[in-house]
């Protein structure tokens, strides 16, 4: 099939690195958004999709919409049998999906109609979900309710971190396409409409988020830290300073002391009561230090992290 491969972030350079290793078929252009500014410097930056279309030399559009007739005149001069989607970031006017012979897919990573929109990895962390998935839709104007072509799912651990499910379903994502498009080929896919009083949405994460309220269970607590690792990174201050935190176990025994203070740990563990129970954190950074275990943090700043001591805006030490 001739494919035309829509996509921005590492996500979906996952997958289009994919379609080109399978000689199957042919990308004959790639659309991904137009450099945005990144870094410190906050100079325009190359998508990771971008990236890897130069390296191959293929035929890349950057639009800042594809609603104008110009742009869909273009994109129709492609001549693809099957659009591709992934983490595009632009929404795709209905005269868009009804260029290409087969339409437009897209490969979701959840299992909708479960947390559709931006973040559905680290939304399904922070829930407690106990799995999570890939599917394969088909794309309609809405966002993310065109019918499911092919799901594939994974479970997800309690120490699962949105760095660590991501790369799953990196991989998970990629099989799947493959076994779509075969099936497509052959007419051997049949489309499932979603059932949408089903549906949750996957906001987009933010840094406003990422600070710790120490009233919140321990459970809770868990979730959050391991879904905003690594981006935007969860954290707590310390005297002030802040304090990003990795990874975090609940503590099982009964806790009597306020939420967010340092408890005497166990075994040379770093704990901190919550508003339900504690948490051990696992894994912590210092502002200008690098990541650390709780139990190195206990041993090389056992004065800061001293019994007692409150973490926290609002918090001051003893």
């Amino acid at each position: 099939m001739r494919i035309v491969f829509a996509g921005t972030p590492e996500f979906a350079a996952h997958h289009l690195q994919v379609l080109l290793q399978d000689n199957r078929h042919r990308v004959v252009g790639v659309y991904t958004q137009p450099d945005r500014p990144a870094g410190r410097g906050k100079q325009p930056t190359a998508s990771a999709v971008k990236q890897l279309a130069t390296a191959h030399g293929l035929a890349l559009y950057q639009p800042d919409s594809l609603k104008s007739p110009e742009q869909q005149q273009q994109l129709a001069a492609l001549d693809a049998d099957l659009m591709v989607v992934v983490a595009y970031g632009l929404l795709l006017p209905q005269a868009v999906l009804d260029l290409p012979r087969l339409g437009c897919i897209n490969v979701h990573a959840s299992l909708l109609p479960a947390w559709r929109g931006a973040a559905p990895i680290q939304r399904a962390i922070e829930a407690g979900d106990s799995e999570t998935g890939v599917t394969i839709m088909q794309m309609e104007a809405g966002l993310d309710t065109g019918p499911a072509l092919l799901t594939l799912a994974t479970p997800i651990a309690a120490d699962d971190t949105a760095g660590a499910l991501f790369e799953r379903l990196q991989q998970l994502g990629g099989a799947a396409l493959l076994q779509a498009l075969e099936a497509l080929e052959t007419g051997a896919l049949s489309a499932q409409p979603q059932n949408h009083a089903d549906a949750s949405y996957a906001h987009k994460l933010s840094k406003a988020e990422a600070e710790i309220d120490w009233q919140l269970p321990a459970m809770t607590l868990v979730r959050k830290i391991h879904a905003f690792n690594p981006n935007p990174g969860a954290y707590t201050t310390l005297n002030g300073t802040r304090l990003k935190l990795w990874r975090a176990a609940v503590v099982k025994e009964a806790v009597a002391q306020p939420p967010g203070s340092v408890i005497s740990a166990a075994d040379g563990e770093l704990w901190v009561a919550c508003g339900d129970g504690a948490i051990a954190i696992n894994e912590a950074q210092l502002a200008g230090k690098n990541r650390q275990t709780g139990r190195d943090l206990l041993r090389g700043y056992a004065a800061q992290f001293a019994a007692g001591t409150r973490l926290g805006s609002a918090a001051v030490a003893p």
